[in-house]
Protein backbone atom coordinates (compact mmCIF):
# COMPACT_ATOMS: atom_id res chain seq x y z
CA UNK A 1 0.00 0.00 0.00
CA UNK A 2 1.08 3.40 -0.73
CA UNK A 3 0.63 5.81 2.23
CA UNK A 4 1.80 8.65 0.19
CA UNK A 5 -0.44 10.32 -2.70
CA UNK A 6 0.61 13.12 -5.64
CA UNK A 7 -2.38 14.91 -6.36
CA UNK A 8 -0.43 17.00 -9.11
CA UNK A 9 0.61 14.21 -10.88
CA UNK A 10 -2.66 11.63 -10.55
CA UNK A 11 -5.33 11.18 -13.20
CA UNK A 12 -8.20 13.09 -13.79
CA UNK A 13 -11.74 12.54 -14.26
CA UNK A 14 -14.30 14.68 -15.79
CA UNK A 15 -17.61 15.18 -13.70
CA UNK A 16 -18.85 17.84 -15.69
CA UNK A 17 -17.92 20.35 -18.58
CA UNK A 18 -15.11 22.38 -16.94
CA UNK A 19 -15.19 20.66 -13.24
CA UNK A 20 -12.47 17.51 -12.96
CA UNK A 21 -11.80 15.66 -9.92
CA UNK A 22 -8.77 13.41 -9.00
CA UNK A 23 -8.67 11.11 -6.21
CA UNK A 24 -7.47 8.39 -3.05
CA UNK A 25 -9.24 6.84 -0.74
CA UNK A 26 -8.56 4.35 1.90
CA UNK A 27 -10.84 1.58 3.86
CA UNK A 28 -13.31 4.32 4.93
CA UNK A 29 -13.42 7.51 3.19
CA UNK A 30 -12.19 9.29 -0.13
CA UNK A 31 -10.60 12.11 -0.57
CA UNK A 32 -10.77 14.29 -3.72
CA UNK A 33 -9.12 17.23 -5.14
CA UNK A 34 -11.42 18.99 -7.40
CA UNK A 35 -10.44 21.76 -10.25
CA UNK A 36 -13.51 24.31 -11.51
CA UNK A 37 -13.31 26.08 -14.74
CA UNK A 38 -14.01 29.68 -13.98
CA UNK A 39 -18.27 29.30 -13.79
CA UNK A 40 -18.20 25.75 -14.35
CA UNK A 41 -21.35 24.58 -13.21
CA UNK A 42 -22.25 21.36 -11.00
CA UNK A 43 -25.69 20.89 -11.19
CA UNK A 44 -27.91 20.28 -7.95
CA UNK A 45 -27.87 16.37 -6.95
CA UNK A 46 -27.85 14.53 -3.69
CA UNK A 47 -25.80 11.03 -3.07
CA UNK A 48 -26.09 8.96 0.29
CA UNK A 49 -22.41 9.88 1.24
CA UNK A 50 -21.49 12.55 3.66
CA UNK A 51 -19.29 15.12 2.48
CA UNK A 52 -17.29 17.93 3.89
CA UNK A 53 -15.06 20.43 2.05
CA UNK A 54 -12.69 23.43 1.75
CA UNK A 55 -11.96 25.82 -0.86
CA UNK A 56 -8.27 26.06 -1.42
CA UNK A 57 -8.08 28.71 -4.00
CA UNK A 58 -10.97 30.53 -5.94
CA UNK A 59 -14.63 31.38 -5.02
CA UNK A 60 -17.33 29.00 -4.69
CA UNK A 61 -20.73 29.49 -4.96
CA UNK A 62 -22.35 26.32 -3.32
CA UNK A 63 -25.94 25.49 -2.44
CA UNK A 64 -26.92 23.22 0.51
CA UNK A 65 -30.90 22.31 1.15
CA UNK A 66 -31.69 25.47 -0.61
CA UNK A 67 -29.49 27.79 1.06
CA UNK A 68 -26.68 29.43 -0.75
CA UNK A 69 -23.79 31.62 0.31
CA UNK A 70 -19.97 32.52 -1.16
CA UNK A 71 -17.27 30.79 -0.16
CA UNK A 72 -13.34 31.44 -0.35
CA UNK A 73 -10.34 30.01 0.35
CA UNK A 74 -10.19 28.41 3.83
CA UNK A 75 -14.03 28.89 3.83
CA UNK A 76 -15.22 25.12 4.64
CA UNK A 77 -19.08 22.83 4.45
CA UNK A 78 -20.82 19.92 5.59
CA UNK A 79 -23.57 17.95 3.62
CA UNK A 80 -25.07 15.17 5.36
CA UNK A 81 -26.22 11.87 2.85
CA UNK A 82 -29.22 12.65 1.02
CA UNK A 83 -29.06 16.50 1.21
CA UNK A 84 -29.42 18.12 -2.29
CA UNK A 85 -27.03 20.58 -2.99
CA UNK A 86 -24.94 21.89 -6.25
CA UNK A 87 -22.62 24.58 -6.93
CA UNK A 88 -20.87 26.85 -9.55
CA UNK A 89 -17.13 28.69 -9.95
CA UNK A 90 -18.28 32.23 -9.01
CA UNK A 91 -15.94 33.69 -12.01
CA UNK A 92 -12.95 32.41 -11.40
CA UNK A 93 -10.72 28.83 -11.76
CA UNK A 94 -11.86 27.03 -8.15
CA UNK A 95 -10.21 24.84 -6.14
CA UNK A 96 -11.78 22.28 -3.45
CA UNK A 97 -10.98 19.57 -1.52
CA UNK A 98 -13.66 16.95 -0.40
CA UNK A 99 -13.74 13.73 1.68
CA UNK A 100 -16.97 11.35 1.14
CA UNK A 101 -17.74 8.32 3.85
CA UNK A 102 -18.49 6.15 3.19
CA UNK A 103 -16.13 5.75 -0.15
CA UNK A 104 -17.50 6.53 -3.24
CA UNK A 105 -17.53 4.48 -6.01
CA UNK A 106 -18.16 6.29 -8.97
CA UNK A 107 -14.77 8.35 -7.60
CA UNK A 108 -12.63 5.52 -7.79
CA UNK A 109 -10.51 5.31 -11.13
Amino acid sequence: MNHFCDIENRESKQLAPGICVRSFWGEKMLVAMIDLEADALLPAHSHPYEQVGTVISGKLELTIAGETRILGPQDSYVIPGGVEHGGRAAGVDTRVFDVFSPVRKDYQY
